[in-house]
Formats: C-alpha cells, structure tokens, sequence
C-alpha cells in the first residue's frame, strides 16, 4: 500500500493536488492503494547517495518510496514517530519503460529532432500501439472541448 505524494496529478474537486497545495490550500492525503512492486534492486551506495532499479506497476510514486527510505533510515537511527521528517530526496529520475515503449529502445535524442526522424520513429512505435482509433477529448483555453482523432488515414 502506498499514500500518493500531495504534489501529484491526482484530483480533488476537479483540480491537481498539486496546484490546490501551491496555492496554500488544505488538502487531505488520498487514502493509500494498493500498488506493484515487481523488483527493486540497490544497484550502487555510496552513502550519503544510493542508486536504485525499480521496476513496478502504474501508479506507484518513486519519490514516495525513497522518501520513506528516509523516514526509515531515521527510525533506525533513534527518531519517533512524531518527530520524523525524511532524510532522503531524489537526486535522479529516470523512466526507463512506460508499457510497451522502452528508453532504449524508442527515445529520439534532441539531435534526431528533424520531421524526418520524428516520423521514422513514430513509424516504429506504431505497431505498439493498439489498432483502435484513439478519441480523446481535448481542453483549449477556450470553453468548449473538441473531440481529436488519431486515426491512420
């Protein structure tokens, strides 16, 4: 189970916690929900940093988890329950795989930013992607919304 952040995309009354908690509103924490964990490895420590592999389902905060290695470590380390406050922060983040596309092995680096390039990739991935149409409902500053497409034609 894991307590998602308050900095987090999630809504509250139609609006990100995130920019509800900036403006200096009261936000209550979400309850906390069952998450995925597949692996977690330590791949290099050399105190005070620490490099880790983490591969888990949707959902889960990465900055939660190393923040509750800091509250951890603190307890470990003589703190309370009532005096805790995290040691420990993300230097680094990474997403290596978002569902079928990997860094590896679809990035395109800022020197292949041509049209070109960017077709040719999106050539690569479209084969990974589901073979419906996707409709989404896009928001403008405008007040309506519009309908988009992404069909092949």
């Amino acid at each position: 189970m894991q307590v998602p952040p308050l900095y987090s995309a999630l809504k509250k009354d139609g609006q990100r916690m995130s920019a509800l908690v900036t403006k200096g509103e009261a936000v209550e924490p979400k309850p906390a929900r069952p998450v995925i964990v597949y692996s977690l490895s330590l791949r290099n420590f050399k105190p005070p940093l620490f490099t880790l592999d983490v591969e888990c389902g949707g959902g889960f905060y990465v900055r939660s988890l190393v923040d509750d290695i800091g509250r951890a470590g603190e307890m470990a380390l003589g703190g309370t329950e009532h005096e805790l406050s995290s040691c420990a922060s993300v230097q680094e983040l990474t997403r290596t795989k978002q569902g079928p596309f990997t860094l590896e092995e679809h990035a395109l680096y800022e020197d292949k930013w041509t049209i070109d390039e960017i077709a040719r990739s999106l050539e690569h991935c479209m084969p990974l992607l589901s073979v419906e149409p996707s409709h989404k409902k896009l928001k403008t500053g405008l007040s309506e919304e519009h309908t988009v497409s992404c069909e092949d034609k």
